[in-house]
């Protein structure tokens, strides 16, 4: 049975598979059309691609100097697994020719390591440590591509959308927290094309599976009890404790949200003015809610007299507040997926989603980052988000700025003659 994830099959001839990409990949690349004998998996990479104007000329940019790499590298949880993904893969690369590259979530190189002389000619296409390989800025490719569809994929030869890439062969797969679930990067093995084979892909999702029971073993035994929340990028938040994983409803999910952010607890009366809209919901029907959260938590961790949870949760929101506290803006930003339970139509949650998107965008705006600006800027939360795409336009080359000045432009004239407001981190 063919495995649509696998870019070569054991018995396919690589040469002639080359060329029949090669004649896919121009005819795309002029006419827009993608031919059957593209794997769909690559044919909606090159879409995503195209709707991003990656240029097929050009090299990765690095983002993260030499200065900022080691301090964001040695915090990133990803560090603590890099001594079994060296022990796994490590050996096979140096004696194969191959690299071995693990990335944040982000598709920001964070360690490149493997053979010398591979490591000399990736370096010539910004294969190196710090440079981002998210599809969105460098095309399809193993890494940004298994970060964008969150599974292990494959990726060879033109299958790749830049054309100085196209003589790799790379296959990736993600590497999630295993208590939150929350995807914290990949990591991929590029070389040439002896790694287009179905081994190389099962062989890299082993790795990314072990660092992940990896991870799990080194929790501490104090955060293996602690409680997570997440509830950026989601309508129902996620809560682990005690080693489950519940599911919220949108109540429970706003109720918990708003309890974290208040550590000292709320009596009734604030919990309603900061849960519901409808100034007729009745003190009984949030008696009511809460008892089913309770029944739902148990009695330890839901307390009363004021509403109050036992101890302070690990939240993905006050996560990403604290590290914009420290001016961590690409880490900040690499823990955002999305805005704070974005249909939530709590006034306190409104507030919160508010503030930490405004905050967040405001210091994309100064940092001036053009592969930060983008990551917004391209997301459903900010393709509407006009001070972002006139900031994103400044901060391109001026060869690379007609398609962020069109946006720009396009969503001036749009909000002008509406009378609108210009952006919400809702929408």
């Amino acid at each position: 049975m063919t495995d649509a994830w696998v870019a070569l099959q054991a018995e396919n001839d690589p040469a002639r598979r080359v060329s029949e990409l090669r004649r896919a990949y121009e005819r795309f690349a002029t006419a827009g059309s993608v031919e059957r004998t593209v794997r769909p998996v690559v044919a909606e990479s090159w879409r995503r691609c195209a709707r991003a104007h990656v240029a097929p000329e050009g090299a990765a940019a690095v983002e993260l100097g030499d200065d900022e790499l080691g301090v964001y590298r040695d915090g990133h949880p990803l560090s603590r697994v890099m001594p079994v993904i060296r022990e796994l893969m490590g050996v096979y690369a140096v004696d194969g020719e191959h690299l071995v590259a693990v990335c944040d979530a982000q598709a920001r190189l964070l360690w490149v390591e493997g053979h010398p002389d591979a490591r000399r000619r990736a370096g010539r296409m910004n294969f190196v440590e710090g440079a981002r390989w998210a599809e969105s800025v460098a095309g399809t490719n193993a890494p940004g591509t298994a970060i964008a569809v969150d599974r292990p994929v494959q990726v060879f030869a033109a299958e790749h959308f830049r054309r100085p890439v196209q003589e790799w062969t790379c296959a990736a797969a993600p590497v999630h927290d295993p208590r939150s679930g929350r995807l914290l990067g990949a990591v991929d093995i590029t070389g040439g094309d002896r790694l287009a084979h179905p081994h190389s892909l099962a062989f890299v999702g082993a790795v990314a599976r072990a660092a992940e029971s990896h991870l799990a073993l080194l929790a501490p035994p104090s955060a293996r009890h602690a409680v997570q929340l997440t509830a950026l990028g989601r309508d129902e938040a996620l809560l682990v404790t005690d080693d489950r994983k519940l599911r919220l409803s949108r109540r429970h999910s706003e109720i918990l949200v708003l309890l974290a952010h208040h550590p000292e607890g709320l009596s009734g009366d604030e919990l309603l003015l900061e849960l519901y809209e409808d100034e007729h919901v009745t003190p009984v029907t949030l008696r009511a809610e809460l008892s089913r959260l309770r029944a739902l938590l148990g009695p330890r961790l839901l307390l009363s007299r004021p509403y109050r949870l036992a101890g302070p949760p690990d939240t993905d929101f006050d996560t990403v507040a604290r590290r914009l506290a420290s001016g961590a803006v690409a880490a900040a930003l690499g823990g955002y997926p999305g805005p704070l339970l974005p249909g939530s139509r709590a006034p306190g949650v409104g507030r919160l989603r508010h503030r930490l998107a405004d905050q967040l965008r405001a210091a994309l705006i100064t940092r001036a980052d053009p592969g930060l600006l983008s990551d917004w800027a391209y997301s459903p939360w900010g393709e509407d988000d006009l001070p972002v795409w006139q900031a994103l336009a400044s901060a391109l080359p001026k060869g690379r700025r007609a398609a962020a000045q069109a946006r720009a432009g396009a969503l001036d004239a749009e909000y002008g003659a509406a009378g609108a407001p210009r952006w919400s981190p809702a929408s």
